[in-house]
């Protein structure tokens, strides 16, 4: 008994291997267009699941034969940079095109850029500093998250070195991004930042370096004095810096700490 086997037409298979050569014409350009500069940050766009559209910059490291693998940096800018034009977004971002600190940490940088009218913790603002501690995660933090998981694909990336900072509405989305994805990052670094202290814990594998002024008048510095109570009473690997006399724009001071860098590069997940 003979039996015979039907194979689908060249018509019928047509759309299937256009959209498989789709979809692989956007891996290779992906992952080949993050090493071609490495010396400013590049332009980027995400089509995110929703739908919309994330603008990003990112910067890729100095490859070196003899890295495997790189840290992964999260910035989050403030409400000052919030647009579509995805260029002021890197003000905050700029440490990592200093060419010592390209040498010694190298590493892969993202910057998304929030839309106007949003925030990176809420899709509505609360109206006030007293946050609510359960609250569905903002439109634009899963879309950040998209993105974060799409660098996590390459295999030069470093998925026990993601980091995150971020100042003002920055710094609360990176309280926000750690307090529900804990699991993704290996430090954190709030910049006058706030969130409600009951969504903190030990946070297992995370180590959080925490900057406010003491004169903010903007973000009450009680945001970062409750947030290191809780994360000290609950065990985590915590650091407060407090600077004396200084108001809202305190992070040129963070950035000038000595270990601003360094201590965020020697942290690790304990997988």
């Amino acid at each position: 008994m003979s039996v015979r086997v039907r194979f689908p037409s060249r018509a019928q298979m047509l759309p299937k291997l256009v959209t498989m050569k789709r979809w692989f014409i956007f891996l290779l350009s992906f992952f080949s267009v993050l090493t071609v500069n490495a010396q400013s940050y590049e332009y980027g766009k995400l089509v995110c699941k929703d739908g919309d559209t994330l603008l990003y910059r990112y910067l890729v490291p100095q490859m070196s034969d003899t890295v495997e693998r790189y840290p992964l940096v999260l910035y989050l800018h403030t409400s000052g940079e919030r647009g579509s034009d995805n260029e002021k977004t890197i003000f905050g971002a700029q440490m990592f095109l200093n060419p010592c600190n390209r040498d010694d940490y190298p590493c892969f940088v993202i910057v998304p850029q929030c839309p106007e009218g949003r925030t990176w913790a809420f899709d509505v603002s609360p109206g006030s500093y007293d946050f609510p501690k359960d609250y569905p995660e903002s439109r634009t933090m899963k879309q950040v998250m998209e993105l974060v998981r799409l660098f996590l694909q390459r295999p030069d990336v470093d998925p026990d070195r993601v980091y995150i900072y971020g100042m003002s509405m920055g710094g609360i989305g990176a309280f926000d991004a750690v307090a529900r994805h804990p699991d993704i990052f290996a430090a954190a670094v709030p910049i006058c930042g706030d969130i409600n202290p009951e969504r903190l814990g030990k946070f297992e594998g995370v180590s959080w370096s925490l900057y406010h002024g003491d004169s903010d008048p903007a973000v009450p510095v009680s945001g970062s004095r409750d947030a290191y109570r809780a994360l000290k009473a609950a065990g985590a690997d915590v650091r407060y810096h407090e600077f004396p006399g200084c108001g809202h724009v305190c992070w040129w001071k963070a950035f000038e700490m000595p270990d601003f860098m360094s201590w965020m590069f020697s942290k690790s997940k304990k997988r």
